[in-house]
């Protein structure tokens, strides 16, 4: 059976953080966070690898994915402007296919990995700060334009995610998430 570290993804404090409305809007994300690895504590890598609904994804994609294409792209590319990355970035939906031969601990390593880089791109960012980088060949124009509107449009997207992590581990083993905050 996999363990999963559900334990804070980063540090809540956040000293370094520009301003309060980030650490609430922080507090906010990491609560999202953990949710995402609480409701996975438990599974093995095969049920972690489990479709369980007709699109075929599955619960380690779906993390790969929140690490990828959300933390990475979000916050280091889009808010940081991070070049490397950018230039690096895939052109599809590869960051849900995890490969076989991929333990299922370093998908979610890589998660924490890259919820931390995100959190220090955070605490060095003002809220009101314009966006470094904006991906026009994926949205044409800019409909965020902070970090406070990359924060709020990631808290939602985390959130929506953690809901379908509910549904799946309902599917494969019956456990519930229950939200009492």
């Amino acid at each position: 059976m996999l363990v999963t570290d559900t334990t804070k993804t980063t540090d809540t404090d956040h000293p370094a953080a520009p301003d309060g409305e980030v650490r609430a809007l922080l507090a906010v994300l990491d609560g999202q966070r953990r949710h995402v690895l609480g409701i996975l504590d438990g599974l093995d890598d095969q049920a972690l690898r489990r479709p369980v609904l007709p699109s075929g994804w599955h619960c380690l994609g779906l993390v790969q994915h929140l690490a990828l294409d959300v933390e990475r792209f979000w916050f280091c590319a889009v808010v940081a402007g991070d070049e490397d990355l950018i230039a690096s970035l895939p052109s599809g939906d590869e960051a849900w296919h995890v490969a076989p031969d991929t333990p299922a601990t370093d998908v979610l390593a890589g998660y924490r990995r890259d919820t931390a880089r995100a959190d220090a791109v955070i605490a060095a960012t003002p809220a009101d700060a314009p966006l470094a980088w904006w991906p026009h060949d994926l949205f044409s124009a800019p409909h965020l334009h902070t970090l406070r509107d990359v924060l709020l449009h990631v808290i939602t997207e985390t959130a929506c995610h953690c809901g379908h992590l509910d549904a799946a581990r309902e599917l494969i083993d019956g456990r519930t998430w229950l939200v009492l905050t």
